[in-house]
């Protein structure tokens, strides 16, 4: 169900990215000798994409295993899922959270012209580290992905979860790089507008998830390490290092 809800948040924010990163899906360098060699570059281009944000969840998702550690096991889940429902709900209040900042500016600025020098190369790696790269752009959609791979509370589960949102994405992206910007702009609206219902859908599941409510996929019970009591007069057995 957590991975569902990662491929439904990529899928719908797919039509907000070909907005924001239509244009370089637009211009990077396919090969043009044939439909098989331009869609393998486009494939090599979002899977990079995908791994960097499965770096990403990797490292995130690490971060909420700390948090597990630190006896958080259920909130971390309830607390990532009431950010998310939050920002929908008063967006006021995250409003250029990200991009406020000159160290922000400048990391931008120096993904930019990494990705200049590889926009002058047109191959199959190339490709793959424009990808790589752009995955680095900061995009209030992976924020949203990034409290999800946090809320997963391990490290591989949070890779998974932000690569499968990747995945998600790849069927619009691809298409654009293929044939352009073949969506209107009226259309992209009003799947746009999706969006939204579908952060404040995943973030009610992973409140119900952190709650553990005893449903079965939906909200599992919490699992406990339970020593069994040792019971009268049961004799407890040490190996011997001599017979």
């Amino acid at each position: 169900m957590v991975y569902l809800s990662a491929l439904t948040l990529g899928l719908l924010g797919s039509f907000h990215c070909v907005g924001m990163c239509g244009p370089i899906a637009i211009a990077i360098p396919l090969k043009t000798n044939s439909w098989l060699a331009r869609i393998s570059g486009g494939v090599l281009y979002n899977v990079g994409r995908a791994i960097t944000y499965a770096i990403m969840g990797a490292f995130f998702g690490l971060l909420g295993r700390g948090m597990v550690m630190s006896g958080f096991q259920q909130w971390v889940s309830v607390i990532m899922g009431a950010i998310m429902i939050l920002s929908v709900i008063t967006p006021s209040i995250y409003k250029n959270r990200f991009n406020s900042s000159k160290g922000v500016f400048s990391y931008v600025g120096k993904v930019k012209v990494s990705l200049g020098k590889l926009f002058t190369q047109r191959s199959y790696t190339s490709l793959f580290l424009i990808g790589l790269l752009n995955g680095l752009l900061p995009c209030g959609l992976v924020y949203f992905a990034i409290a999800g791979a946090i809320a997963t509370g391990s490290s591989v589960s949070g890779s998974l979860f932000m690569f499968v949102f990747g995945l998600g994405t790849i069927p619009m992206l691809l298409a654009v790089s293929l044939v352009g910007n073949m969506i209107t702009l009226e259309l992209r609206k009003k799947i746009t507008r999706l969006i939204p219902y579908a952060i404040v859908f995943i973030g009610i599941l992973f409140i119900l998830r952190g709650l553990s409510l005893g449903i079965p996929y939906l909200s599992p019970p919490a699992k406990k390490l339970v020593v069994p009591p040792m019971q009268t007069g049961q004799a407890v057995q040490t190996p011997s290092c001599c017979h």
